[in-house]
């Protein structure tokens, strides 16, 4: 391979049960501002984007008993939930990562927030961590 195919970090994404509260903690903690909220109904969350540097901590809350971050939730408790990778394509390094034998959920791209294409891989095949790849458009 010649090119690396993850080139930045896109967010790290943090589980909380209660958006509202988490969003005032990190205004009063750190002056962080949302930069961009959504409900992304496919996965039945809520997420708050707080901009750091060129990244983003993600706050996602639950909207859905049955999503899987109300699951995670039970199991876990808050906390960090997963990372996202910025690439430049999702299709091709997914490609790249199922001829690796990667695990992955996702076998294609999907809608996003912000109009992004996602991907997961699943934590069980990459050392417990829930990988997000995003293609910003």
């Amino acid at each position: 391979m010649s090119k690396p195919l993850l080139t930045e970090i896109d967010h790290i994404a943090i589980a909380v049960s209660d958006l509202e509260s988490a969003i005032s903690w990190y205004e009063t903690m750190f002056g962080a501002t949302v930069t961009h909220r959504e409900m992304v109904t496919r996965d039945g969350v809520e997420e708050a984007l707080l901009a750091v540097a060129d990244s983003y901590i993600q706050l996602i809350s639950p909207r859905q008993r049955d999503s899987s971050v109300a699951k995670f939730l039970e199991r876990h408790g808050e906390g960090i939930h997963h990372v996202g990778y910025r690439v430049d394509n999702v299709e091709s390094t997914l490609e790249h990562l199922r001829e690796a034998g990667a695990r992955l959920i996702d076998t294609t791209g999907r809608p996003g927030s912000r109009g992004t294409t996602v991907a997961f891989v699943h934590p069980r095949g990459s050392f417990g961590t829930l990988i997000e790849l995003v293609e910003v458009h």
